[in-house]
């Protein structure tokens, strides 16, 4: 009878070696291959990238003060950033960002928030039926003049930016 020696594993014991490491391996290769591609793609811990376009507010009208106002906020970064606070030395008081939403019965309504998200790649356009700004103008404002806002981000440093002063009736799109 001949005696096996027990450290030399057989054929049987190697195939399914190889086959049980062949599982992780392929795992782990799948995986690096999509983080190659992601950070390759210029998204991997690439910080909010923030873009202020397309300011406009709103022209009072009649004896009233309080208005709105209207930016375009590009995040061109791979993480996303939130829009906290704006403010203007142009305006009278505090600048609150709103959201404009309708009940069941199709009454519209304002509702002051705290922050809006602007996500990575993508971009937050204020406009009369969503997010907006609401603010109180200064006296004497006419259509064309120029009225500097700065916005502040939850990650991003602040930016500063320009918003034209239109008729409501010129619209924003």
């Amino acid at each position: 009878m001949t005696e096996r020696n027990p450290w030399r594993p057989s054929r049987r014991r190697l195939t399914d070696t190889l086959l049980a490491a062949a599982v992780p391996v392929a795992a782990c290769s799948l995986a690096l291959g999509g983080l190659t591609t992601w950070v390759g793609a210029g998204k991997a811990g690439s910080p909010a990238r923030i873009a202020v376009t397309s300011g406009r507010v709103f022209l009072p009208y009649g004896g009233s003060t309080e208005t709105a106002a209207f930016f375009d906020v590009s995040n061109l970064g791979g993480a996303d950033d939130r829009l906290v606070k704006v403010t203007s030395t142009g305006t009278r008081g505090e600048i609150a960002l709103s959201r404009h939403l309708t009940t069941a019965g199709g009454a519209a309504y304002k509702a002051d928030v705290n922050s809006v998200t602007v996500p990575a790649g993508g971009e937050l356009s204020m406009s009369p039926q969503g997010v907006d700004l609401t603010l109180r103008a200064r006296a004497g404002w006419r259509a064309g003049d120029l009225v500097s806002f700065t916005l502040h981000f939850e990650r991003s440093a602040p930016v500063k930016s320009i918003a034209v002063v239109i008729r409501s009736a010129d619209g924003v799109s």
